[in-house]
């Protein structure tokens, strides 16, 4: 049975893996065995941990507590340390990850991690729990029925106000694109299938004189491979919290909400005009699914490859995305390390 391992105690980390950690042992007691190890060098940064977590400081010292063949890791870093991360961690003999999306930043890196994967043999699994929730599962289930006809196009909007994290240097997220959408993305390469960029726009967050550049809000527009349309629209300036996806088909509609924040795990679902609410704990099932795959799959297995091909194409399409926005995306990338002005 294995134990988990946090690196990185942030909003992520504390906030989210260890709640989902709990959730899915009350589900399954013999999911992990505890206790949670975690690493974050930062302890006045780091957010507040519950007890039962031993914190600390180093992987050094997380390893002797925790060594790679019973370890579970959870990377919840940024992603402009996230490489750097990865690698440390196969050093030290873990082979067994789960890591918080995006997968990586740009082409260079996601090469990168595919080179970790394929000459450690890690198994990596990449944090996709809307493609894991029920009611992706409902959507899913529809869109194969033909009950509406073909499925024409899919729209996504996830907003959500971020001023305090885009507004700090260290945020580690260089654009709207690396925030909320790889989620969104995710979902619809996993509902409908591969794509390709058709357009993409990116917006500043500006508050008084400080200006974040491509932190505002980000477009991203897909012609799949099956003819479907996909537009997906990310607003960190956003008034209000808002996780919807709208199917349109050929004689019907279906709309879901998932879930605005961890503080409630109920979800909606309209279809054709009839609205039902659902209890959906997406990423408690998502990480049961994947202690399992843990337990039972071997590294070879195509499955795990498959896995990281579907999510490094979501990192090219960004990629993509990014290229398209002024063709200056290096300045995002820039700003995401310098100082705010």
């Amino acid at each position: 049975m294995r134990q988990p391992l946090i690196v990185g105690l942030g909003r992520s980390g504390a906030g989210l893996h260890l709640r989902a950690l709990r959730t899915a042992r009350d589900r399954s007691p013999d999911a992990w065995r505890g206790p949670v190890i975690a690493v974050d060098p930062r302890p006045g940064e780091r957010a507040p941990v519950p007890d039962g977590v031993t914190v600390t400081p180093s992987l050094e010292r997380a390893r002797a507590l925790l060594p790679p063949d019973r370890a579970v890791v959870h990377v919840c870093t940024p992603p402009a340390t996230r490489l750097a991360v990865l690698a440390e961690l196969c050093a030290a003999g873990y082979r067994d990850l789960i890591v918080e999306k995006p997968l990586a930043v740009g082409a260079g890196e996601r090469a990168a991690v595919a080179e970790l994967c394929a000459r450690h043999g890690l198994r990596l699994a990449v944090v996709a729990h809307w493609p894991a929730s029920a009611l992706a599962d409902r959507l899913r289930e529809l869109i194969a029925s033909g009950r509406f006809g073909r499925l024409l196009r899919v729209d996504i909007a996830q907003h959500k106000p971020r001023f305090t994290r885009s507004l700090r240097a260290d945020d580690g997220h260089p654009t709207a694109f690396d925030v909320e959408l790889p989620h969104s993305l995710g979902l619809v390469l996993s509902l409908v299938g591969p794509a390709e960029t058709t357009g993409a726009r990116l917006t500043d967050l500006r508050v008084g004189e400080t200006v974040r550049p491509g932190l505002g809000s980000a477009l991203l527009e897909l012609r799949h491979a099956n003819g479907v349309r996909t537009r997906i629209v990310s607003d960190l300036t956003a008034p209000v919290r808002e996780r919807r996806i709208a199917l349109a088909f050929e004689r019907g509609t279906a709309v879901g909400h998932f879930a605005p924040s961890d503080a409630d795990d109920h979800v909606q679902l309209d279809v054709g005009g009839r609205r039902e609410v659902f209890r959906d704990d997406a990423l408690a099932a998502f990480l049961l699914r994947t202690y399992a795959r843990f337990a039972g799959v071997p590294a070879e297995d195509p499955s795990w490859a498959a896995d990281l091909a579907l999510h490094a194409d979501a990192v090219r399409l960004v990629d993509e995305a990014k290229r398209r926005c002024a063709g200056d995306a290096e300045r995002y990338e820039e700003a995401a390390r310098v100082t705010i002005r």
